[in-house]
């Protein structure tokens, strides 16, 4: 569990590197079909603030909709280093890893949901750099652990209502980009 907390707190860093950087730039088209960087953005740091609820036993009924709504305000960067913040001290308290959270799709184990928290960083983490022109690499050891969790039939990683369709790749094509034409991307 160790390697996953570290893999979310490195991609946690990365994604608040990008966010500080968006400057003016929160208007701009992204690669997930009708977000902007704003939304895209808004989307992440909605879904820090479910964890530390979740992992504290709260069912999403319970959470209800607390959350879907513009939860960036007048300071988003602010907003984001909070919740991101928040959700990693959750992720990161004793036995939190362990547990048992209750997801729409029913009880889960909660280093499930971590690994899930872990792409999302990572994969809108490649959509905001692709969106704001800037380095799109990410971490190799995050690529190569979601490789293996996406070709695991029973992973509940994958495409749905956030990640399209798997695109065709090439033989020769490196493990990133493989990753992302799992998810829809083309890099």
């Amino acid at each position: 569990m160790d390697e996953l907390l570290e893999l979310h707190r490195v991609n946690a860093d990365r994604f608040t590197g990008l966010v500080s950087h968006i400057g003016d730039k929160w208007d701009l088209p992204t690669p997930c079909d009708e977000w902007s960087v704003r939304d895209l953005v808004n989307h992440l740091t909605s879904e820090q603030l479910w964890a530390p609820r979740l992992l504290a036993g709260h069912t999403v009924a319970e959470v209800g909709d607390a959350f879907d709504r513009d939860v960036l305000g007048d300071d988003p960067v602010a907003s984001w280093r909070s919740a991101m913040s928040a959700a990693l001290e959750a992720f990161a308290a004793d036995g939190a890893v362990t547990r048992t959270v209750h997801l729409s799709r029913g009880p889960t184990p909660a280093h499930e949901y971590l690994e899930e928290m872990v792409m999302d960083l990572a994969i809108h983490g490649w959509d905001l750099a692709h969106a704001l022109g800037v380095d799109e690499a990410i971490d190799p050891a995050t690529v190569d652990r979601l490789l293996v969790a996406l070709s695991n039939s029973a992973s509940p990683l994958g495409p749905n209502a956030y990640f399209k369709a798997p695109l065709p790749t090439s033989e020769d094509a490196d493990e990133q980009v493989r990753l992302l034409a799992l998810l829809g991307r083309r890099a």
